[in-house]
């Protein structure tokens, strides 16, 4: 039965998933270092923000197959080398945005109305209204950073409230930006015109320090920040400078460049900070949210299944997923089978999406027709995480097209291998129950189910050559399931695939490749 260590605190309704498919242990509280001695025995680990995965940590896992965040970032694990590993990391990208988005609203509100510094007077005994006057919101102009899930809730909420909007991200259109209500505009103007910033991106090289000094003199003196998003977005050392000399006027943060916030210059400020310990997500909703997200990705990994929110997939997002899960078996299978016919060694492979297939992302598609491609090489060392690294070690060139053509069938992916054994082709496609059907081979039509075992020969079209086929299998005791045969013209060139119940016993290719007729045989097993 596998193994799930879970160190950082989970909802019980998470724990719960888990145990259905392996033995869960909790241990919290632990360092890199314990961690590390220990991840060795386990399948999968759950994590908050508190455990820190480092490399070590990942070499030392020998088993591991998954690391699920209950959350949305990953800044406490070493992605890259988890990817190196062929280890899956999935987070909760959905699972706290309202608690995100409302805590940003929340502390946007406090900051204007300078609620906390307020709440602290009036508990400590005066009844002070006049240093507490604040600003309205209504009408003010909110520039919002980032216009992701996160983003784009605060957006509508803002604009609900009666606030003009702003937004900058370059991963955007314009149309989505005016969808939401928001003009989308460069950084530069966004903070030269906005009354609020509020800020939702991740923390990346180009993110680092991104609202730093020269960003705050841009800014109106009465403008204020909000970050509930990532530490280190802002210089903080630069914001305490811009709120001592009124540069701004305020600022609310969440997040932090070191946590826990330890010495800071920020905590000397006065109503013109609000300051809260990480709790954008600190909800009871998003903890078990994001625990019940996480657990069920965990637990169709240790399935055998694809998750649906993995970080270190290319082009793997849910909404792709749901739409292509059928298809990336289909491309697995297309791609162990023109491995194998093209030879041990491949150096490129062309992925063709068709039909209507053609308009989705083709990125999950590729990869799982490399995973399938670098199976009879890595067995299990190759995955959905690793399958393009891997394919990249080896200098396999991989190219992708797409041809929106209606075929015979609404969609289907057609793969083309050139290998030691020259260049070897193999279409695919999905019928109205699911079930994979290969339509054609080296560009002869044919219509197989693909069995297990395989044998595929590439034959003149002449009379006696099935017989004699059959006659060679039967006299080694070999059991024919089915046979398909394609053709392009009468006595030219053809296929014949033949499905078998058992794999073909030693010596029998050779007599095969010698029959009249016979241009090539392939044992293929799937």
């Amino acid at each position: 039965m596998p193994k799930v260590l879970v160190s950082d605190p989970i909802d019980q309704a998470g724990l719960d998933i888990l145990s259905q498919v392996a033995q869960v242990d909790v241990r919290t509280g632990l360092a890199p270092e314990q961690l590390a001695e220990i991840i060795g025995d386990y399948d999968a680990l759950m994590i908050r923000s508190g455990s820190r995965v480092t490399e070590a940590v990942i070499e030392a896992g020998q088993n591991l197959k998954i690391i699920g965040r209950a959350g949305v970032g990953v800044d406490n694990v070493d992605v890259p080398a988890a990817t190196r590993k062929g280890i899956v990391v999935v987070n909760s990208p959905e699972g706290n945005t309202i608690a995100a988005a409302e805590h940003a609203l929340a502390m946007m509100l406090s900051m204007a109305r300078h609620i906390p510094a307020a709440n602290a007077s009036l508990k400590g005994g005066a009844w002070d209204r006049k240093s507490y006057t604040g600003v309205e919101v209504y009408k003010k102009t909110l520039g919002v950073v980032g216009l992701g899930k996160i983003g784009s809730h605060v957006a509508k909420c803002a604009k609900a409230m009666g606030m003009k909007l702003l937004a900058y991200d370059p991963f955007i259109s314009s149309d989505r930006a005016e969808q939401i209500g928001a003009r989308l505009v460069d950084l530069d103007l966004l903070l030269r015109e906005s009354d609020f910033v509020t800020l939702h991106m991740p923390k990346t090289p180009e993110t680092a320090n991104m609202i730093n000094a020269e960003a705050f003199k841009k800014m109106k003196p009465t403008a204020r920040i909000i970050n509930c998003a990532r530490g280190g977005i802002i210089d903080e050392v630069a914001l305490y400078e811009a709120l001592r000399d009124q540069e701004i006027a305020g600022a609310a943060l969440d997040v932090f460049d070191s946590e826990p916030l330890g010495e800071s210059q920020l905590r000397e400020l006065g109503k013109e900070v609000v300051l809260t310990p990480h709790l954008g997500a600190s909800t009871e909703e998003a903890q078990i949210n994001v625990a019940i997200d996480v657990a069920e990705q965990i637990r169709d990994v240790l399935l055998g299944l694809p998750a649906r929110s993995a970080v270190n997939i290319p082009g793997l997002y849910p909404e792709v997923l749901e739409k292509l899960r059928p298809y990336l078996k289909l491309a697995e299978t297309l791609g162990t089978l023109v491995s194998q016919l093209a030879g041990g060694r491949v150096d490129s492979l062309t992925v063709r999406l068709q039909g209507e297939l053609a308009e989705q992302d083709s990125k999950p598609i590729t990869v799982a027709a490399l995973k399938g491609l670098l199976t009879q090489a890595l067995r299990e060392r190759v995955n959905y995480v690793n399958a393009s690294i891997e394919a990249k070690e080896r200098g396999i060139r991989v190219v992708e097209t797409r041809d929106a053509s209606v075929r015979d069938y609404t969609d289907s992916i057609h793969l083309t291998a050139n290998g030691s054994l020259g260049e070897h082709s193999a279409t695919g496609t999905l019928l109205s129950d699911g079930d994979i059907h290969i339509t054609s081979i080296d560009e002869f039509p044919i219509n197989v189910t693909p069995t297990r075992y395989m044998l595929l020969t590439l034959h003149r079209d002449m009379p006696g050559i099935i017989g004699k086929i059959g006659s060679l299998l039967g006299s080694f005791n070999v059991n024919i399931a089915s046979m398909q045969v394609g053709r392009k013209i009468v006595r030219g060139d053809a296929v014949m695939v033949l499905s078998i119940d058992d794999p073909l016993p030693e010596g029998i290719l050779e007599e095969i490749n010698k029959a009249p007729g016979i241009r090539e045989a392939f044992t293929v097993v799937l």
